[in-house]
C-alpha cells in the first residue's frame, strides 16, 4: 500500500518547505517538495530531498543508553526507558530539592517546530524551576537592530522579490541557504532586474549577480552609513515618505554627513566610487529590495549594521512598493501563542529566576557562581557549535556534571552524556511550523512509526514530568492538542489547527500583494520608522545608526591584528546544516575535505600552495584544512566553509 503524507521541513532555514512523503508498506521511500505550495513549488534542497537516508541511517540512535566510559570517550551500554527515566528523575529530584536553578536546558534549532522544540520541554523546565536559557547564538543582534528601526520582525513578502528592479543581497548566499528566494531572484533578473551581492566572499550567489562588492568582514555598517550620506547629499530620497512615516530624519542627516564614501572606503576596503555608485543606483531605482541576512550581524557591530541597513528603504520610499523594502525575517507576522505553549506561569517563585546565555555555555559550566550541576541538551550540539570550544569541552568534561542528551545520532555532545536518549526524526512525529522566510503556516504529520525505541521530544518530557510527580493538566496534553494551541487564532491572521492539519499549509490572512509599510504603520512605539530611537537611548545606547568596528580588527585592536593579520569567515557548507547531515556518506562525499580559501596575494608570502594541508590557529583554538588558493576571497580575509566534524 502506498500513501502520501503532508509534512514540513524542520530545519533552520527561512524556506520551511512543504513536503510530500511517499510511504510504502510503512516505510518512507521518498520525500519531495509540494508543487502546490507557492514558495516550495516542488523543489527541495539536496539535503532534504534525501531525508529518508537520515531517518534510516544505520547510525541512528534507537535505544536509551548510559555512559560506561569516561566523559568524551563515547562508550555506552543499552538500558531500558524505565531505567533511563528513573535515573534522570532521581538526579533532577536531588538537585530540585536544593536549588533547581542548578539544572539547565540547552536547546536551539535542531527542529524549528513548536511541538517538538518549544512546548512540552519548556513546560517541564518551567515547572521544575530550572535556569532559563537565553537563546542568542544565531540572530539576536540583528533582531535587536532591526526591531529598533522597524519595530518587529516584519518585511517584504518573499514572493514579491521577483517583481523588483534592483535587489541587494546583503550578507547572504541564497543559492546555498535560501534556495527558493534564489528562484525568485533569477526570475527578477530575467525580467531585467540588477542583482548586487555584498559579501567578503565571491560566493555561489555572488558569481551569478551583476555586481559583487566585497567589504572587509564586520564593516557593513560603514557601507550603509555612506550610502545614506550620498542619498541625502544628492537628494535621492523620498521627502514625502520621510516626513509622513519616519522619525528623526534631521538628526540622522547630521550623523551621516561625515560618512563620505571616502571615509567608508577606508573602513570597508571598497573603492569610494563603487560605494557612491551603489547608493546612486539604489536611490534611482524602483522597486528596490534588500535581502539582508544574519551573517553580517555576528560581530561586535552587528546590531548597529543591521539597524543602519534597515533605515535605507524608508529614506528612499522603497516601502511604497510591494516589491520594495527589506526582508530580514518574516517571523513577526505569525501570532505564536508562546504562553500557552510554554507555560511560564508554572515557574515556582521560591527562587529568583536566573538566565544563562547559551553563547557562553563554556563559561557557565565552569563558573562557581552559576553552580550548574545538570544540563539537558536537545535540538542542539553545543560541542560543535558553541563559541570558545575548548572551554565548552572542558565544561562538559566535569565528572560532577549530570548530562542528558536527546539525539538522533551520537554527536560530539552525546559523547559527554551520562544518559543518551533516542529522539524521533521529522518523519516520525507530529509538529506545527511557521517560517522566518515566507508567510505560510505548516502542519507536519508523522509518516511512519518511530524506529526502534525512539520517542518524540514532547513524549520524553511528558514522561519525565510524570516521573517528577508534576500533575498539572498541561502535562497530559497530546501533540495534536499542543499543535492546536501554537497560533493565536483570535489574531485573525492564522487558521485553526484542524484546517491547517487537513491542508498541510496555509497562507496567513494578509493582503496579496503585501506592502506592509506603504503607508507607515511601523510597529515601533511612534508608529514610524525610527531613525532616532528613544528606546535605545533609554537603554544607554546610541539612539542613531552608528558604526561599531569589529571587536578584533586593525582599527579596534591593532596589536592583535599584527599577530593575526587575516580575518576569517565561516560561511555554511553547502551540503551540511551545521552538524546536521554531516555524518551521512552522500553529503560527506559531496562536501569533500575541509578547505581554507585564501587569496593568492596572501598565500604567496606564506608559502601556501593549493592543496597543502594547513593548521589554522589563534589564541582560542586550531583546526586543519586544505588550502584552496583563489581570488573568490578578497585579500586580508580567509574563508573556511563550516565543516562541523561533529559525528564520529
Amino acid at each position: 500500500m502506498t500513501t502520501t503524507i503532508r509534512a514540513a521541513c524542520p530545519h533552520d532555514c527561512p524556506d520551511t518547505c512543504a513536503l510530500l512523503v511517499t510511504v510504502e508498506e510503512g516505510r518512507a521511500v521518498k520525500v519531495r517538495g509540494d508543487p502546490e505550495h507557492p514558495t516550495t513549488a516542488g523543489t527541495l534542497c539536496t539535503k532534504v530531498a534525501y531525508y529518508p537516508e537520515r531517518t534510516y541511517s544505520p547510525d541512528r540512535l534507537l535505544h536509551p543508553m548510559k555512559r560506561v566510559g569516561k566523559k568524551g570517550e563515547g562508550r555506552f551500554e543499552r538500558i531500558s526507558w524505565d531505567e533511563a527515566l528513573d535515573t534522570i528523575a532521581a538526579r533532577f529530584g536531588e538537585i530540585y530539592a536544593d536549588d533547581p536553578r542548578a539544572i539547565l536546558p540547552y536547546s536551539y534549532a535542531g527542529t524549528m517546530g513548536y511541538v517538538q522544540g518549544a512546548s512540552m520541554d519548556r513546560r517541564f523546565f518551567h515547572r521544575l524551576g530550572a535556569s532559563f536559557l537565553d537563546r542568542t547564538i544565531c540572530s539576536t543582534a540583528g533582531m535587536a537592530g532591526y526591531t529598533a528601526t522597524i519595530g518587529a520582525m516584519l518585511g517584504m513578502d518573499v514572493e514579491e522579490f521577483e517583481n523588483a528592479r534592483l535587489i541587494l543581497i546583503w550578507g547572504g548566499n541564497p543559492v546555498v541557504s535560501n534556495l527558493h528566494l534564489w528562484r525568485g531572484l533569477q526570475q527578477a533578473k530575467r525580467r531585467g532586474a540588477r542583482l548586487v551581492c555584498i559579501d567578503p566572499l565571491r560566493s555561489e550567489t555572488a558569481e551569478k549577480c551583476d555586481l559583487h562588492l566585497a567589504p572587509m568582514p564586520g564593516t557593513d555598517g560603514a557601507l550603509a552609513l555612506a550610502m545614506m550620506q550620498v542619498l541625502i547629499a544628492e537628494n535621492l530620497i523620498d521627502r514625502d515618505y520621510i516626513d509622513k512615516y519616519t522619525l528623526g530624519f534631521e538628526v540622522l542627516a547630521e550623523r551621516v554627513a561625515a560618512w563620505t564614501p571616502e571615509r567608508a572606503a577606508a573602513e570597508t576596503g571598497l573603492a569610494a566610487e563603487d560605494i557612491r555608485a551603489l547608493a546612486r543606483e539604489y536611490g534611482g531605482t524602483r522597486p528596490a529590495a534588500i535581502r539582508v541576512n544574519y551573517g553580517l550581524q555576528r560581530c561586535a557591530g552587528g546590531a548597529s549594521a543591521v539597524r543602519a541597513i534597515a533605515c535605507l528603504p524608508a529614506l528612499v520610499g522603497a516601502w511604497r512598493d510591494a516589491a520594495g523594502g527589506i526582508l530580514l525575517s518574516s517571523s513577526g507576522n505569525f501570532a505564536v501563542a508562546r504562553d500557552a505553549l510554554e507555560r511560564p506561569d508554572l515557574y515556582p517563585e521560591r527562587f529568583p529566576r536566573r538566565t544563562i546565555n547559551m553563547s557562553s555555555i563554556g563559561d557557565a559550566l565552569l563558573s562557581r557562581t552559576d553552580g550548574i550541576r545538570a544540563v539537558c541538551v536537545y535540538n542542539s550540539n553545543p560541542l560543535a557549535i558553541a563559541p570558545d570550544g575548548a572551554r565548552v569541552r572542558q565544561g562538559f568534561s566535569r565528572e560532577d556534571l549530570f548530562c542528558v542528551v536527546l539525539e538522533h545520532f551520537q554527536t560530539d555532545t552525546a559523547d559527554y552524556a551520562d544518559i543518551l536518549l533516542p529522539a524521533t526524526t521529522q518523519l516520525e512525529h507530529l509538529d506545527v511550523h511557521r517560517s522566518y522566510g515566507h508567510l505560510y503556516m505548516l502542519a507536519s504529520q508523522p509518516a511512519i512509526a518511530p524506529l526502534g525505541e525512539a520517542k518524540p521530544n514532547s513524549e520524553i518530557f511528558r514522561l519525565l514530568a510524570r516521573r517528577m510527580g508534576f500533575d498539572e493538566a498541561c502535562f497530559a496534553e497530546d501533540d495534536a492538542c499542543i499543535a492546536a494551541q501554537a497560533f493565536d487564532i483570535a489574531d485573525q491572521r492564522s487558521v485553526a489547527w484542524p484546517v491547517l492539519a487537513d491542508r498541510g499549509w496555509s497562507r496567513l490572512n494578509l493582503p496579496k500583494p503585501h506592502a506592509p509599510f506603504a503607508q507607515g504603520g511601523f510597529k515601533t512605539p511612534s508608529g514610524k520608522c525610527e531613525f532616532h530611537s528613544a528606546g535605545l537611548e533609554r537603554q544607554g545606547y546610541d539612539p542613531l545608526p552608528t558604526y561599531v568596528p569589529p571587536y578584533e580588527s586593525p582599527r579596534s585592536n591593532p596589536a592583535l591584528a599584527a599577530r593575526y593579520p587575516l580575518a576569517i569567515i565561516s560561511p555554511p557548507a553547502r551540503n551540511f546544516l551545521n552538524s546536521s547531515f554531516a555524518n551521512l556518506p552522500r553529503f560527506l562525499k559531496a562536501e569533500g575535505r575541509p578547505r581554507l580559501l585564501i587569496h593568492p596575494d596572501d598565500a604567496l608570502p606564506r608559502g601556501i600552495a593549493a592543496g597543502r594541508k594547513l593548521r589554522i590557529a589563534n589564541d582560542r583554538g586550531a583546526f586543519h584544512a586544505w588550502a584552496e588558493v583563489t581570488d573568490k576571497v578578497r585579500t586580508g580575509v580567509v574563508s573556511a566553509p563550516l565543516v562541523a566534524q561533529a559525528l564520529r
